[in-house]
């Protein structure tokens, strides 16, 4: 399973952002959660899911937002599963409290721990993976991510241009300039690797 364990950057400069973002991530992914989120600490939540797929996905909007450490953790949860994340217990957890501890010092701030690894991958590998495409949506300008944003499956980049009132050469040339293609291709092989991690359940 997987564990997201996510702190709050500046909780006190900032004010509590904990709280309005739990029922925002519990209507958008709840479907895709073993355990909701639920808060932990002052500033800090957690959250689980057997999905591979939502793990990266809530990775990526979190890191976005730039106000939150994240640390994902893969390994096996005590079953049967309790009524609250904040109960939940297992390798998974303690993986997620070593991951967050180092994203809190690391440049994207995220990082990985796996319980076991999976043949030839490792919790560190995958990691690395997913470095590579933080780095990548990091150097995304604002114009760039109003492309992405737009560009979703079955969308023209001409429906693009049209509602950003720009041409469909300056949507091509902005989609790969920030990486969109790449980032579409990496998703799906990241998916693989953190399902491998987790023993191949899909």
């Amino acid at each position: 399973m997987f564990v997201l364990t996510v702190d709050q950057v500046d909780s006190r400069g900032l004010g509590d952002r904990v709280g309005p973002l739990l029922p925002e991530l519990a209507h958008r992914w709840g479907d895709a959660l073993a355990l909701g989120p639920d808060r932990t600490a002052g500033d800090e939540f957690q959250l689980l899911t057997r999905d591979a797929r939502a793990a990266l996905g809530l990775v990526l909007e979190l890191t976005r937002r730039d106000d939150w450490s994240v640390g994902l953790g893969v390994g096996g949860v005590d079953e049967p599963l309790p009524a609250t994340t904040r109960e939940a217990a297992g390798e998974a957890f303690v993986a997620a409290r070593d991951a967050v501890d180092r994203a809190k010092r690391a440049a994207h701030r995220f990082a990985l721990s796996a319980a076991t690894a999976a043949g030839p991958l490792d919790g560190a590998d995958v990691e690395a993976f997913a470095d590579l495409l933080l780095e990548v949506r990091s150097r995304r300008s604002p114009e760039g991510w109003a492309v992405a944003d737009r560009l979703l499956p079955g969308t023209t980049q001409a429906a693009v241009a049209q509602e950003l009132g720009i041409t469909a050469q300056a949507v091509s040339l902005r989609a790969k300039a920030a990486g969109i293609r790449l980032e579409e291709r990496a998703t799906p092989a990241l998916v693989r690797a953190l399902r491998a991690l987790d023993g191949g359940r899909p």
